[in-house]
């Protein structure tokens, strides 16, 4: 029986349809085959660049942030195992897993006074002090990437960027975007009012109670009924530590 020239039609325009997908198979291997390639000839000059440059990446944090940047930018995270290349020759485990561990000492010895928030460059200086002047010199780029791998550890520390300041959390506790808000008007005279908080977000009352609540619950604020005219509740992470 003949096929009518409709069915040919057909047959020819799925073969045409199968030689194309398969071209462009084709072609797509062979361009992930050279992205891989280039990839990997990319971070052998990166581990080449790191070896020559290990003392300025050891030293300065300056340079150390703009290599880790580098490193993000293809994929690398030299902070991702304590073995192999990057620990052996840069010791960017080490360093990190030690910085992790005084970050937690001086979040811990100072919870009482601040109730789990302390503002990052207090942080900087309290670790700086606790590492002593013949440590290698560390950035507030530093604390962040160490806080970072802590908190994958479920440890509840976290870092806030608030405009103008960044707190960082060292209590297991979940903070909304309410409660940061919030946070957020007691920067300027560390301590804020209900009806300040009111009057500049616009919030009714209730809502505005239970956040501060909250925040007094977690040791986060301090209500302060001193003032005649309204309680105030004080951020102590706001508070400068001069110790």
């Amino acid at each position: 029986m003949r096929r009518g020239p409709g069915l040919a039609s057909v047959d020819r325009s799925r073969i045409t349809k199968e030689k194309y997908a398969a071209k462009g198979t084709e072609l797509a291997d062979v361009e992930i085959s050279y992205m891989i390639k280039q990839l990997d000839a990319f971070k052998h000059y990166l581990e080449d660049f790191a070896a020559k440059h290990q003392s300025d990446i050891k030293k300065n944090p300056e340079f150390r942030q703009h290599f880790q940047t580098l490193c993000a930018k293809i994929g690398v995270d030299p902070l991702a195992s304590s073995r192999g290349f990057w620990s052996e020759i840069l010791g960017v485990g080490d360093f990190y897993y030690e910085l992790s561990v005084q970050i937690t000492e001086v979040c811990l010895a100072t919870k009482n006074k601040n109730g789990g928030l302390i503002a990052i460059n207090d942080l900087l200086r309290l670790v700086l002090k606790g590492r002593g002047k013949s440590r290698q010199d560390i950035s507030e780029d530093d604390l962040i990437r160490a806080i970072k791998k802590l908190g994958v550890l479920g440890s509840g520390f976290k870092v806030l960027p608030l405009p103008g300041r960044t707190l960082v959390q060292s209590v297991p506790t979940e903070l909304s975007v309410d409660h940061t808000t919030v946070l957020q008007t007691a920067q300027k005279n560390g301590f804020t009012t209900v009806s300040s908080i009111i009057n500049e977000l616009k919030w009714d009352k209730n809502r505005v109670q239970n956040i501060l609540d909250y925040l007094i619950q977690e040791g986060m604020a301090w209500i302060d009924t001193q003032d005649t005219k309204e309680v105030l509740y004080w951020v102590p992470g706001y508070f400068p530590d001069i110790t």
